[in-house]
């Protein structure tokens, strides 16, 4: 009766061990039957895998990695040509000042004072009887008033509005109010806006012997 006992204790251990080594078979690897074989596949070393390209796609996403540099291309500047009409004697577009150089130039010259000097400005009027003079655009509201030397050429009636390059001497002078209406007239001003010219004005002049004027 005691060896019946004591086998039967040894059979319940062995059973207990068998029970324990297939649990830990079962926690350690997946099985999957197919219908040839059945494949044991290692859990904890796709679990690995998986995280590790998880870490790179993370990576990647947090700006890890450098994108790719937009490349830009410019295109070169193409020079504007300007074509211009000549009147009087033979002049360069280059190097003239621009409207507000000149108004500096102006400034500090006085009456009597001349300076030989190239500048760029838009005509704001013309004589329209003969073309024998024309008022380019200075800042503020200024003008310059040209006149041509010797009398020896004029400019076409409808300049005004046009880019012109006046080459020639700058001053300033005092204009009488008799002068000042004569040049209002022959501007094609009104009769109202010639009688409110009373006082004289000091005028920034110019006495040009070449002009270019924009075509």
């Amino acid at each position: 009766m005691r060896k019946v006992i004591i086998m039967a204790a040894a059979l319940t251990v062995m059973i207990g061990c068998q029970k324990n080594k297939e649990t830990e078979v079962k926690t350690e690897e997946t099985v999957i039957e197919t219908t040839k074989d059945t494949v044991h596949v290692d859990t904890d070393t796709v679990s690995e895998a998986l995280m590790e390209e998880e870490k790179e796609t993370a990576a990647s996403i947090s700006g890890k990695t450098e994108p790719l540099k937009k490349i830009e291309i410019v295109e070169p500047v193409q020079a504007v040509m300007v074509d211009y009409a000549s009147f009087g004697s033979k002049i360069s577009a280059d190097k003239a000042l621009t409207k507000e150089q000149m108004i500096a130039k102006y400034k500090n010259l006085k009456p009597g004072d001349t300076v030989s000097v190239k500048f760029k400005s838009r005509i704001k009027d013309v004589c329209q009887k003969k073309g024998c003079w024309m008022a380019m655009e200075l800042p503020n509201g200024k003008e310059s008033f040209v006149k041509f030397k010797d009398y020896a050429f004029f400019v076409p009636l409808n300049a005004s509005n046009s880019d012109a390059i006046v080459s020639g001497k700058a001053f300033v002078s005092e204009t009488s109010v008799a002068q000042l209406k004569h040049y209002a007239k022959d501007g094609g001003q009104s009769d109202a806006e010639i009688a409110k010219i009373t006082e004289p004005k000091i005028e920034y002049k110019f006495m040009a012997d070449g002009v270019l004027i924009s075509k």
